[in-house]
């Protein structure tokens, strides 16, 4: 029944992407069309949109994981969700304005014509496609652990063949309808995963003799943080994972893409308010991984092989499966495998954007916007086929290490694309590049030094041992750099962008078409 239910309604999920072309039809000869559905989302569409894009389904699987094997500092990722949406009002509707007034549809995009230097903006959009490969390749690997957990397995290749099937079928509806693709998955997905999760919480803990129980099973151990982990080290580690997850978060090119499709400045402002909904709901998962515990499925010979081959990923799934009924555990199964596709969607189009106007450009300009907006929908199957690649022939914990080293490059991507819009009169692009470099270097070292074993460093300071998150800590030298050598390598850059771009929104918008130079249908700079 699990099976059927989840065929269902997956399958419909699918169907609704490749019907997403005909909502609020419009030529997918244009590129804003296909990959923004042309900067048309309300308040409403918005938020789904955003919410599907950020709490994406590997989420969903991996932070009840982290609960199950490590207790309470799994609850980490709240207050860095909760971060994520003060930096979201105060900085996105200034960059949704210029990209508006100049028809950029990237990151990368933006700062070639903020600072018209092509070079920037190829390292800027290079280290968001990089960074973005291995988070798609994790959606598929959660993917994985549904399938698995219906049984849908094989040997050899044949073991990925409902996850081909599935994410081919992905690359079709996202060539073919792009961001509306998504922006109709993400209505719902939403529906779906609140469903689930509201239902879960309630139903699972009635069967475990309420939650007084379940923290009771679960013990002190991972309930509360030791007295002994009170330290400034810890608080340290703690604090600075948090900030630099936040901040890297809104630089990978699918929440860029996210925030772009927005219809205006205030929508953007409403939804970084009432976002805080989805963290609600991540609070509510959360516990699943308390209630795996307390149900002691860890130890039922029933999942011995699901644990054996996914680690405690498989514990949301197992959990769900003993105490849910068959045809709802289908349901809630469903729910994830659609939140893990319209993240995945999104980051195949958001690179596939960057691809076209920030890599291509720089040495064959396109002939028209015909063939540009086809270009980027051709990429977008390659980024799908790439994660597929990543999930395929290489271990898992190789594609965790690779999305480690992304948070880590993309955030280095800071004074380029959110610094450039308060500082315009200081910042150069040369200093923004090797500051860009030397965080990447360093961040890159860090990461080797450790083994690839943490994403905190032990950082000496005049004598002090400060651990850090690494993206942050690479970022300091970055940030450095930057200063320092931007006042002494000023006169080539050409800021095609003017102060009065970054204003307050007007309440009409302009008759008169974008900026030439800004659709990447020109010689780059």
């Amino acid at each position: 029944m699990a099976s059927a239910v989840f065929v269902i309604l997956f399958g419909a999920a699918l169907i609704l992407g490749f019907f997403g072309s005909r909502w609020r039809a419009a030529s997918m000869k244009s590129l804003s069309e296909w990959s923004l559905g042309g900067r048309n989302f309300g308040s409403v569409i918005s938020w789904f949109l955003v919410g599907g894009d950020i709490y994406t389904g590997y989420t969903f699987i991996a932070i009840p994981a982290l609960m199950f094997s490590t207790g309470a500092l799994g609850f980490y990722a709240l207050p860095y969700c909760i971060m994520l949406y003060p930096l979201l009002f105060i900085v996105f509707p200034k960059l949704w304005q210029v990209a508006k007034k100049h028809g950029y549809v990237t990151g990368p995009e933006y700062v070639r014509g903020r600072f018209g230097n092509r070079w920037l903006a190829l390292a800027i959009g290079i280290t968001g496609i990089i960074a973005t490969m291995p988070y798609i390749a994790l959606q598929l690997t959660s993917t994985q652990v549904l399938f698995g957990a219906l049984g849908w397995s094989g040997s050899g290749w044949l073991a990925y063949a409902p996850l081909t099937i599935a994410f081919l079928a992905l690359a079709g509806f996202s060539f073919q309808s792009g961001l509306r693709a998504s922006a109709l998955l993400s209505v719902l997905k939403g529906v779906l995963i609140y469903t689930a999760v509201l239902v879960a919480v309630i139903v699972i803990p009635l069967k475990l003799g309420g939650y007084g129980a379940i923290f009771s099973k679960a013990g002190a151990k991972l309930l509360l943080v030791p007295p002994s982990a009170h330290t400034f080290a810890q608080y340290s580690a703690y604090g600075t994972l948090a900030l630099g997850s936040a901040i890297a978060l809104y630089l990978y090119p699918h929440a860029i893409t996210g925030q772009f499709a927005a219809a205006s400045a205030k929508v953007i402002k409403r939804n970084a308010i009432t976002l805080q909904a989805f963290n609600l709901l991540l609070g509510f998962l959360a516990f699943l991984g308390f209630m795996a515990i307390a149900g002691g499925v860890a130890s039922d010979p029933a999942f011995a092989a699901g644990f054996k081959t996914f680690g405690s990923s498989f514990a949301v799934p197992a959990v769900l499966m003993k105490y849910l009924p068959d045809w709802f555990v289908g349901f809630c199964f469903a729910a994830i495998a659609v939140g893990c596709l319209v993240p995945a969607a999104i980051m195949a189009i958001g690179s596939a954007n960057i691809i076209v106007r920030d890599v291509w450009t720089v040495f064959a300009p396109w002939k028209n916007a015909e063939q540009e907006s086809s270009g980027a929908r051709w990429f977008s199957v390659v980024m799908v086929l790439g994660g597929l690649f990543f999930v395929v022939a290489i271990p898992i914990k190789e594609v965790v290490n690779f999305q480690l080293l992304g948070g880590i490059w993309i955030i280095q991507t800071v004074p380029a694309v959110f610094l450039s819009l308060y500082l315009r009169k200081y910042l150069t692009s040369w200093g923004i590049f090797w500051g860009w470099l030397v965080g990447i270097a360093i961040g890159t070292s860090m990461v080797v030094a450790n083994g690839f074993a943490s994403s905190v460093f032990n950082l000496p300071l005049f004598g002090v041992t400060i651990p850090s998150y690494i993206a942050l800590a690479a970022l300091i030298p970055n940030l450095i750099v930057t200063f320092a050598l931007s006042p002494l390598l000023r006169g080539a850059d050409k800021d095609e962008t003017a102060a009065a771009d970054y204003h307050e929104e007007q309440s009409a918008p302009s008759a008169t078409a974008p900026t030439p130079g800004t659709g990447g249908l020109h010689p780059a700079h």
